[in-house]
């Protein structure tokens, strides 16, 4: 039995994204071209002048979404949902039907694209909450050769610039989340943001640190309680058996301790949807070598460290 809860109209300009909501209240999902239908047909509907209505699972599950979750960090934190089935309702958005069947083609993988925000509404439809880990990815130039010497060159595809995916694609993420009613919102971001001149912002002049720090400071003024993770050097190791550091305004960069081991970040990614401690907080995350310090199994002490709220 679902529960109808009323979001008040508040801006027309928000009333197309928020009849999508309103369109996914009973029974199954329907198709994107039924989503498309309604959206030119919304104002014959009764009822949507005053509120919208956005249907709630009844579950004792939190049910968290993943978004970006055919990437490397991604599909670790859709797995550890998935392992935790009895307290999570884990949900994946990845972009293709080749990512999709990359982490088993399940039905709670849903195919959208953050740049189109009436694509992405159907996986957002009634979570408790969401955890971005979208992002653009520079590719190198394929006429470099090593040998040469020299440095390798970047571009980002037409289309997949920072701007449209870090910026506009997380905007609409935190956008459509918001009009759902979401409890919290995890963004998982880079170290450097409070650099300039870093030299990630060079790679395919994409600034893709600027516009991650722009979606970050649009998230921490949403009202939304959020959680914003700025990862150090992401490495394909294992998690769970070091130390990890958390700071602020880049001061780790200037340390040794510069890298952090995907799973666990997707870790406390997940840690942080289980503490109050760790809401309104914005933190760099990194981590001690592997044999030095003790392995962080206190996260609530973790993430009561952190007093930056930005």
């Amino acid at each position: 039995m679902a529960m109808v809860t009323r979001v008040p109209f508040t801006s027309s300009a928000h009333f197309h994204k928020l009849s999508l909501l309103s369109s996914l209240t009973d029974g199954r999902l329907p198709e994107f071209s039924t989503l498309s239908s309604f959206s030119r047909n919304r104002n014959r509907r009764k009822g949507f002048a005053g509120f919208a209505v956005v249907a709630m699972a009844d579950s004792g599950k939190s049910t968290v979404l993943v978004t970006g979750a055919g990437g490397r960090t991604g599909q670790i934190v859709y797995k550890k949902l998935k392992e935790n089935s009895g307290k999570y309702a884990g949900r994946g958005l990845v972009r293709t039907e080749e990512s999709k069947q990359k982490i088993g083609g399940a039905d709670d993988v849903y195919i959208g694209d953050i740049r189109n925000f009436d694509s992405i509404v159907p996986a957002i439809r009634g979570i408790d909450a969401l955890i971005i880990l979208t992002s653009a990815v520079p590719k190198m130039k394929p006429d470099f050769d090593p040998t040469k010497g020299g440095r390798p060159e970047f571009y980002f595809e037409e289309g997949a610039y920072p701007e449209q995916v870090d910026w506009i694609g997380q905007k609409n993420q935190i956008d459509a989340a918001k009009a759902a009613g979401v409890k919290q919102i995890v963004l998982v971001g880079s170290m450097g943001g409070s650099t300039p001149n870093h030299p990630l912002n060079s790679l395919g002049n994409g600034n893709i640190l600027v516009w991650k720090r722009k979606a970050e400071q649009y998230l921490a003024d949403s009202g939304v309680p959020y959680t914003i993770i700025r990862a150090g050097g992401l490495q394909d190791k294992e998690g769970g058996i070091r130390e990890l550091l958390v700071g602020k305004d880049d001061e780790l960069l200037q340390t040794e301790t510069r890298t952090i081991a995907r799973a666990d970040v997707a870790e406390v990614c997940l840690q942080a949807l289980q503490y109050e401690e760790a809401k309104f907080k914005a933190f760099d995350l990194a981590s001690k070598p592997e044999g030095t310090g003790t392995a962080t199994k206190d996260f609530k002490a973790l993430f009561s460290q952190i007093t930056t709220r930005f």
